[in-house]
């Protein structure tokens, strides 16, 4: 049975949020993870917020369960298991008087964590400020800085501007050309031409084709179904053909922001 002691709570499970839950439980720590109803991840293989429909999910051999109540959170958590919340507002987090809480949702800006919330508060990238809205901000932006805790100052703002892999920066992700309801052509894992049909985004006016911006492995593609808004970010293709285990496996990114997680989480429990 595993003490609720020093329960991190993790707002996001998407897929640089999972690098971070892994890590924290793989270092002994229990967590819960708190999703939306209708998360929207793309790297879907490696993301804990597929629990949400799936029941469970599991990434590089750990599983993460999603639980109906708070009661059935906690028994998840006390047998030493990964366990989720719908709970996009944070509400369950008193119930549960956690050693820490994590933002990981990466909206870019704060949707409502604060430092009442538990003893040591980190948050993921910009838009947040470390001191005031937070004890710790870990940089989020590829570069020399990538993972660096801060415990001043906020991270480097969002650039919208993609990191570049395989000589390919902002071509590598796909958004919705037109507000509508997906319906998928291709699955994640199948290697795509330039051009190719990808989707489909059903309108009121018909279908409308999502092309394939380069030649490449598809590692990432919003659920068949999901509604999206013009512009979405809905699709990730990898240039790198060789890189097939990458669609099953946290990300270098993932885990150096978990990296400096851990690092914010022990230092300040060390000061408490």
């Amino acid at each position: 049975m595993s003490s609720l002691e020093n329960l991190i709570i993790v707002r996001g499970g998407g897929d640089l949020a999972t690098g971070t839950i892994y890590k924290l439980h793989q270092c002994g720590l229990p967590v819960l993870v708190l999703e939306t109803a209708n998360p929207s991840a793309i790297r879907r293989n490696v993301a804990f917020s597929e629990a949400v429909y799936l029941s469970s999910q599991t990434v590089e051999g750990m599983t993460c369960s999603l639980a109906s109540s708070i009661p059935e959170a906690k028994n998840l958590l006390k047998a030493g298991n990964l366990a989720m919340l719908i709970d996009p507002v944070g509400e369950s987090i008193f119930n549960f008087h956690p050693l820490a809480v994590v933002d990981a949702i990466l909206a870019k800006e704060n949707l409502g964590t604060h430092r009442d919330m538990a003893p040591i508060t980190v948050a993921l990238g910009p838009g947040f400020t470390a001191g005031e809205d937070v004890d710790a901000v870990v940089e989020t932006k590829r570069g020399h800085d990538l993972g660096k805790v801060l415990y001043s100052g906020a991270a480097a703002p969002n650039t919208g501007i993609p990191g570049i892999i395989g000589g390919y920066g902002k071509e590598r992700v796909i958004h919705s050309p037109a507000a509508g309801i997906l319906r998928n052509a291709a699955k994640i894992t199948d290697t795509v031409e330039k051009g190719q049909i990808i989707a489909y985004v059903e309108t009121k006016n018909g279908k409308i084709p999502v092309y394939a911006t380069l030649t490449g492995l598809l590692r990432g593609l919003i659920r068949d179904g999901y509604p999206v808004s013009e512009g979405f970010k809905i699709a990730d293709i990898d240039p790198r053909l060789d890189e097939y285990n990458n669609c099953f496996t946290i990300s270098d990114k993932a885990r150096c922001i978990a990296g400096g997680v851990l690092e914010a989480v022990l230092h300040l429990r060390a000061a408490l």
